[in-house]
């Protein structure tokens, strides 16, 4: 994918001096007194920062929170608690600056955090008249929030429409590079994992997998469905029934390619959905009238570890089971091991799978963990993202 990076241009002496509007994803959790709970986004903001700074340019950051009324500016709205954790992993003071779109003071070498972005009337609708002033502030805009890549916002991509100069963050950049690297020039097999509830939150993802994989692995009611299909009892299981001809299209698109949808051979059942319940292993075909699902069994986890094991490229959306409830974690405690193990380049993303990958403690056995819930998913279904199509263009116009 042809985009201006960031990076490249420091290394040319190109942000020297310049006036650089970096759009971070700045979204934190915080607690009922507005203190951060988890600083994950904010610490992989610092680096396109740092970069900025070290190159001499006068540096403003931007962010939304949460989901402020346009127009409506409220204290829990702020960035203030995003500012004090910046300044201290930056080890420099970071002012906030409200009111910014009409100009913002920061000098060469120093850095403001210019308050929630979302505040801004027509920010979500991409206002051209709001992109244009935020355009004007800067020199070179600096994209570096995946988090929003599949959002077209005036601090998104009008901006980058109007900037003198639109570019990748290194966060970004890095995306761009696992997602490429992924599911643009794999290394084959490629395997996709895609678990959740429901069939139809995710079936054009499969849909547009089932294209291009080589495995195709699903996982929770999503495989319930599929079992489904299969012709295999369910008992009171969560499942789509009224799906069930999508998932027999998307088994037979696969067979077609020579690919599988490999459907569990084994299950781990319930009589409740309760984290004390009594887990119960059986064959995929024993299944009873009152049984819930809630695990794949142990000769499928044990299957599809080995195809994941000699997978080339590997691409993780969701958990195979209830892993919250412990009897029922061992088919994704099984899968995620699997991954770290395996020699393939492995990309994750999306919430479960982020907290499956820290309950197990391999995120350094993952070759990439995406940082962008939805934009992630569009990606899957085989979206180009709106972040993404500004950016080569502004590349391929500036190149011409």
């Amino acid at each position: 994918m042809n985009v201006l990076r960031f990076s490249e241009l420091v290394a040319q002496g190109k942000a020297a001096g310049q006036r650089v509007f970096i759009r971070a994803d700045l979204n934190v959790p915080q607690d009922d007194a507005g203190n951060i709970t988890e600083d994950t986004r904010v610490r992989a903001s610092v680096p396109c920062i740092e970069m900025a700074l070290k190159a001499g340019a006068a540096v403003m950051v931007t962010s939304h929170l949460g989901r402020p009324t346009e127009g409506e500016f409220k204290p829990e709205d702020s960035l203030a608690p995003v500012a004090r954790r910046l300044g201290e992993l930056l080890g420099r003071d970071v002012p906030l600056v409200a009111n910014w779109v009409d100009g913002v003071d920061v000098k060469p070498g120093s850095v403001v955090l210019l308050e929630n972005c979302r505040v801004n009337k027509g920010e979500k609708k991409n206002s051209e008249d709001l992109a244009k002033k935020m355009a004007a502030l800067c020199d070179i805009f600096v994209h570096d929030a995946f988090g929003t890549a599949h959002r077209a916002e005036a601090s998104t991509y009008g901006i980058a429409q109007f900037a003198k100069v639109a570019c990748a963050g290194p966060l970004l950049a890095a995306e761009i590079d696992a997602i490429s690297k992924a599911l643009a020039n794999p290394k084959r097999p490629l395997a996709a994992i895609v678990a959740g509830s429901k069939v139809s939150t995710k079936l054009t993802i499969l849909q547009s997998l089932a294209r291009n994989v080589d495995q195709l692995i699903v996982g929770g009611g999503i495989a319930n469905t599929f079992m489904l299909a299969a012709g295999l009892k369910i008992g009171k299981s969560l499942a789509e029934p009224d799906l069930v001809g999508e998932a027999k299209a998307v088994i037979e698109a696969m067979k077609a390619r020579g690919a599988a949808v490999p459907i569990p051979v084994d299950v781990v059942v319930a009589k409740e959905f309760k984290p004390d319940a009594a887990a119960t292993v059986k064959a995929a075909t024993d299944v009873a009238d009152d049984d819930l699902i809630l695990d794949i069994g142990p000769k499928t986890s044990a299957a599809l570890a080995g195809q994941l094991k000699a997978a080339g490229t590997i691409v993780w959306n969701g958990p195979v089971g209830v892993f919250e409830f412990d009897a029922f974690a061992h088919g994704t405690e099984t899968i995620a091991r699997a991954i770290a193990e395996s020699s393939a380049f492995s990309i994750a993303g999306g919430g479960d799978t982020l907290a499956a990958i820290a309950k197990y403690g391999i995120e350094k056995d993952v070759g990439y963990i995406s940082t962008g819930g939805g934009a992630f998913l569009e990606v899957l279904e085989g979206k180009t993202l709106p972040a993404f199509e500004i950016l080569q263009r502004r590349a391929a116009s500036s190149a011409a």
